[in-house]
């Protein structure tokens, strides 16, 4: 799901669309790969669109998404809300900027979907070891 907002924020972005709709929904994209990636790390869900709190369990878990995520949330924290209520959008749309955080939020999502696919990997081959023996040879030496 987020991989499709995503490409909807960065054909709204190319045409100068819909700053602040733009803004809000990066935010909530970036939000979702964090929760993807704190899960990953054995985090249990909870209800929250709080980007710093979601970035300070990040770094509790050390992930290695910190140091590229840490900027996106100081950038996109206070834009998941004033974005969505009138009167908070005073601020001049900043585009290339925009265009900026669209890019490392991809390369966010490029990183986290790559770490969740070894992830689904290795316990689909710890699986495969436990609970179907028939398949260890199938595994391969260096697997078993």
């Amino acid at each position: 799901m987020a991989a499709s907002e995503l490409d909807v924020i960065r054909l709204a972005a190319t045409q100068d669309l819909a700053y602040t709709v733009c803004r809000s929904k990066l935010a909530e994209v970036l939000e979702k790969i964090i929760k993807a990636e704190l899960i990953r790390l054995g985090w249990t869900l909870e209800r929250t669109h709080d980007l710093e709190r979601l970035l300070d369990e990040l770094v509790a878990r050390r992930s290695d998404l910190v140091s590229t995520v840490e900027t996106l949330c100081d950038a996109l924290a206070e834009a998941y809300f004033s974005d969505r209520y009138p009167g908070f959008d005073l601020d001049d749309a900043d585009r290339p900027a925009l265009k900026q955080h669209i890019g490392n939020v991809l390369n966010c999502s490029r990183r986290s979907r790559a770490e969740l696919q070894v992830a689904t990997h290795s316990v689909t081959l710890a699986y495969l070891w436990v609970w179907h023996p028939i398949s260890k040879a199938a595994l391969g030496p260096n697997l078993a």
